[in-house]
């Protein structure tokens, strides 16, 4: 029961769910999520850390680069959640996606 709450309330805030959605389409480093989003570094690292404590998103150290990604080694219930996540549809969701895929960060970082 307490890792359903935790990943309810992780995904409770609507930047949390378009960090999400953004993830569905590639990994991503704060920078190219902070580009996307539009707010500081640090309240887009906050997400991710939260994110994370759900179990939702993993990271991966790669040269100069935290990649951050949708945990693929993810239990039943985190599997169950962003399958629900994937359905979701929205033109917010839908701009994120299409920025996330544009992004480059050797551009941005």
């Amino acid at each position: 029961m307490e890792q359903y709450l935790k990943a309810f309330k992780a995904l409770s805030d609507d930047s949390r769910l378009r960090i999400v959605k953004m993830l569905e389409v590639k990994p991503m480093c704060v920078c190219e999520i902070t580009l996307v989003i539009g707010y500081a570094t640090s309240t887009v690292s906050n997400h991710l850390k939260i994110l994370k404590e759900a179990g939702l998103v993993v990271q991966e150290r790669d040269e100069r680069f935290i990649n951050y990604s949708l945990n693929k080694d993810k239990k039943q219930f985190i599997a169950k959640i962003l399958a629900f996540v994937r359905k979701l549809d929205d033109e917010v969701f839908e701009a994120d996606k299409n920025s996330a895929l544009a992004s480059d960060r050797a551009l941005v970082c």
